[in-house]
């Protein structure tokens, strides 16, 4: 399986569906530094992880070596792992408590280091999900922004499996616009395509390169 062939084909449906700039995270979490590399070496630079544990084993020495690389961060993330995850990550996608910002916002001062954060969104209300609930959103982001001063690009979302990820993603770009944020994290192997169509500026793609998970 050519992985550098994967993503090339990716990237070239990327470019014929939108017109704007889309960063492609690589989605590595289960995969070995390994299997991973012939990406890394290839040049690309932007690789998701929904695990702190996992990542900081695979990540910790690498990044100290390729000041380049940048680690996302896409699964739900505890507060209690926020110290470790400031320290190695430089995206958190899942940002959905103020218990987590607080968390987050204080280990930044910390270590004086500042990350980019999406607000992950619950449009299905899915007990199961991570995630704002969306009446709740707008309270949340003034949190984050005004209290904390986070850095928050945008709006993140995985939409429910039901069908028909488009009203999902037509949703969370309402809402984006609505709050006046400029980036969106939606799409994944699956409905990156279909994301495009609704501005979608950061896709986490992982089986549609790497190849299926054990």
């Amino acid at each position: 399986m050519d992985i550098i062939n994967n993503f090339n084909k990716i990237k070239q449906q990327i470019k014929n569906n939108s017109s704007q700039e889309v960063q492609i995270i690589a989605v590595s979490k289960t995969f070995s530094l390994d299997h991973i590399m012939p990406l890394i070496k290839y040049g690309h630079n932007h690789f998701g992880e929904n695990k702190v544990q996992e990542a900081e084993k695979k990540w910790s020495e690498i990044k100290m070596k390729n000041k380049e690389l940048k680690l996302h961060m896409i699964g739900r993330l505890q507060s209690n792992k926020a110290k470790k995850a400031v320290e190695l990550f430089d995206f958190i996608h899942s940002l959905d408590s103020e218990k987590l910002a607080n968390e987050l916002s204080k280990r930044e001062k910390a270590i004086k280091r500042e990350l980019n954060y999406f607000i992950q969104v619950n449009l299905g209300s899915e007990e199961q999900k991570g995630g704002v609930e969306v009446s709740d959103l707008k309270d949340f982001y003034n949190h984050c922004k005004n209290k904390l001063n986070l850095s928050i690009l945008g709006l993140m979302a995985i939409p429910p499996n039901d069908g028909d990820p488009e009203k999902h993603f037509q949703k969370i770009f309402n809402l984006n616009k609505d709050i006046g944020l400029k980036r969106l994290s939606i799409g994944m192997s699956n409905d990156y395509i279909k994301a495009l169509r609704y501005e979608a500026s950061y896709v986490r793609v992982g089986s549609a390169i790497f190849g299926k998970r054990n």
